[in-house]
């Protein structure tokens, strides 16, 4: 059975004590949760590797989606020192039935996250490190210049370091995404979470098709960075909706592609409409890999970011032998 954890339920931070969390579902009714079944497993976290990097994250005042999230991966992660930070505060502007993540009004940007970021990834000794963030619909351009500036500060704090962002969608914020591809990170994430005809009750906020366009102009700026996108299922998609999106992604050039089964958070959440067994997952593995996709993810416990620093490799493996070398871009 595994373990989703929520690492946030005694929160002690004085400013956070008294505020529920997804304020916009405390009225909800409540929905069933379902026995998991056999082979979703996870390892409780509690090492002293897990502790340590506990502590640095503390140290630095960060926060992490591991924890936000609920993430099921979190002890294997923080055991190897792997960790996905969240910039731009804990509290989103969103509230997606699906998420874990804190919603409400966030407070002002902290203007020394991205060094403190930086200093938290030289002191863990990353070779690979993602950072995301919340949404931040609140801010004229939604974090871009945030996520460029923290990418600045990792290239310098620590130069070997290759660096992927998940980001948000940067809806209505013209020129947001010119200024996040500017920085150059190694690999761009944006997650489309679900079929599009599952937007209106999972992903209410955003919008399908805007998102396969962030990704295809990610590649149209600069075709040297690696693109990727992640769906969860067991939402009540069905298999021909997740094989068309595959094709959107594709048409997109997208060139990895996660899948995961949905767990629900909370009762007031999204429910599990089904757990999608593992010959399903790799049935979706096996049809993503002949629609062009370079790296593919299909598990039941595949996250975005779970062992992305083996998947730059293999992703950077992948291109070379279909591809060979991509020249850079074009610059002014």
């Amino acid at each position: 059975m595994a373990v989703v954890l929520d690492l946030l339920s005694n929160d002690t931070r004085p400013k956070l004590a008294a505020r529920p969390r997804h304020p916009e579902k405390a009225h909800r009714p409540d929905t069933a949760i379902q026995r998991k079944p056999d082979w979703i497993r996870v390892k409780a976290p509690g090492s002293k590797l897990w502790a340590e990097t506990k502590d640095i994250v503390r140290a630095n005042g960060l926060v992490t989606v591991c924890e936000e999230a609920g993430c099921p991966n979190i002890g294997e992660c923080w055991e190897k020192r792997h960790a996905t930070f969240m910039i731009m505060g804990d509290t989103c502007t969103r509230a997606c039935a699906f998420c874990n993540v804190r919603t409400g009004l966030p407070e002002a940007l902290d203007a020394g996250e991205p060094q403190k970021v930086a200093e938290a990834v030289a002191k863990l000794g990353l070779h690979h490190v993602v950072v995301t963030s919340v949404d931040r619909d609140d801010l004229k351009d939604g974090g871009a210049e945030h996520f460029s500036r923290t990418i600045a500060a990792i290239r310098q704090a620590s130069p070997d370091t290759t660096i992927e962002i998940l980001t948000p969608d940067f809806l209505r914020k013209p020129g947001a995404l010119d200024v996040v591809v500017a920085a150059r990170p190694d690999v761009f994430n944006h997650n489309l979470e679900t079929v599009p005809g599952k937007y209106v009750t999972v992903r209410p906020g955003a919008r399908y098709f805007h998102s396969v366009r962030l990704l295809q102009r990610v590649k149209e700026l600069d075709p040297t960075i690696f693109t990727k996108s992640g769906i969860m299922v067991g939402l009540g998609e069905e298999r021909n909706e997740v094989l068309q999106l595959m094709d959107d992604l594709r048409s997109a050039d997208v060139d990895f592609l996660t899948i995961g089964q949905y767990l629900q958070p909370t009762r007031k959440h999204h429910e599990v409409v089904r757990f999608v067994p593992p010959d399903e997952f790799k049935a979706y593995e096996t049809t993503a890999y002949s629609k062009g996709f370079l790296l593919v993810s299909a598990t039941p416990l595949t996250r975005s970011s779970h062992h992305a620093g083996e998947d730059f490799a293999r992703l950077k493996a992948a291109r070379l032998a279909k591809l060979g070398p991509v020249p850079l871009p074009a610059t002014a």
